[in-house]
C-alpha cells in the first residue's frame, strides 16, 4: 500500500470515528427525550401551580376535620356521662350545659368542614388531572432514557473499536506525513485529509481554481497538496 493509500486508510477512519461520534449524540430517541423534557417541564410547572392553590385549602380542610373529629369524641364522652347513674344532680346540668356548647362548635365545625370539601375537590382534581396527564410521558422518558444508554454503549465499544484501529493506519504513515497530517486535523477537525471530487474538496467544501486543480494534478508522486482554503490534504 503506498503512502496515498495509506493517508486515504487513515481519513477514512477519522471520517468513520466523527460519523459515530456524531451519531452518539445526535439519536433520534435524545430528540425525543428533549422534546418530552420540556412537555414534562410545562406539567411540573402547571402542577406547582396547582398545588400552591390546593395546599392552602386542603390545610384548612383537614384542620376542620381534626377539629370535626376532636369535637365528636369529646360529644360521645358527655352524653356517656349523663347516663353515670353516679352523677349528681350539680355535676349533670354542668355535663349538660358543656354538651350543648360542645354540640354547637361542632355543627360549626361540621359546616365548615363541608364547605371546605366542596373547595378542595376540584383542587385535588386539578392536581390528580395533571399527574394523570403526566404518567405517560414519565413512562417513556425511562424507556427513552435505557434506550438511550443502551445505544451509546454500544456506539462506544464501536468507536473504541474504531480508535484502535486508527493507531494501526496512523503508525502505517512516514513520521513527517503523519506530523503533517496531525497538524491539519488539530486545526480543522474531523480529518486532516480530503478528497478532490468534480474540483472541489470535500472538507471545506469550496470550489479549486483550474490553477489549482492543475497544481494538485502535476505534484509529484508521495506529495500532497494543502487546500488553498482549509489546509487538508488533497487525495485523489
Amino acid at each position: 500500500m503506498d503512502e496515498t493509500e495509506q493517508l486515504r486508510a487513515l481519513m477514512e477512519a477519522d471520517r468513520w470515528i466523527d460519523r459515530v461520534s456524531s451519531q452518539r449524540e445526535h439519536l433520534v430517541e435524545i430528540a425525543e427525550l428533549s422534546a418530552l423534557e420540556g412537555d414534562l417541564r410545562g406539567f411540573a410547572k402547571d402542577l406547582q401551580e396547582a398545588k400552591a392553590a390546593q395546599n392552602p385549602v386542603r390545610s384548612a380542610y383537614e384542620a376542620a376535620q381534626h377539629d370535626t373529629e376532636r369535637l365528636s369524641t369529646r360529644a360521645r364522652d358527655l352524653e356517656k356521662r349523663l347516663t353515670s347513674l353516679t352523677a349528681n344532680a350539680r355535676e349533670l346540668a354542668a355535663i349538660h350545659t358543656e354538651l350543648e356548647h360542645v354540640r354547637q362548635l361542632l355543627s360549626s365545625a361540621e359546616d365548615l368542614e363541608l364547605g371546605l370539601l366542596i373547595d378542595v375537590e376540584p383542587l385535588d382534581e386539578a392536581v390528580g388531572a395533571i399527574k394523570a396527564h403526566a404518567q405517560p410521558g414519565l413512562a417513556r422518558r425511562g424507556e427513552l432514557q435505557a434506550t438511550i444508554a443502551q445505544l451509546q454503549s454500544t456506539l462506544d465499544e464501536e468507536i473504541t473499536s474504531l480508535r484502535a484501529a486508527r493507531v494501526a493506519r496512523a503508525d502505517a504513515l512516514s513520521p513527517d506525513l503523519l506530523k503533517r497530517y496531525q497538524g491539519v486535523m488539530s486545526r480543522v477537525g474531523v480529518a486532516g485529509a480530503a478528497l478532490v471530487e468534480a474540483g472541489r474538496c470535500d472538507g471545506c467544501r469550496i470550489a479549486l481554481s483550474p490553477l489549482d486543480v492543475d497544481r494538485w494534478k502535476a505534484q509529484a508522486p508521495g506529495t500532497f497538496m494543502a487546500c488553498p482554503e482549509c489546509g487538508r490534504l488533497l487525495l485523489p
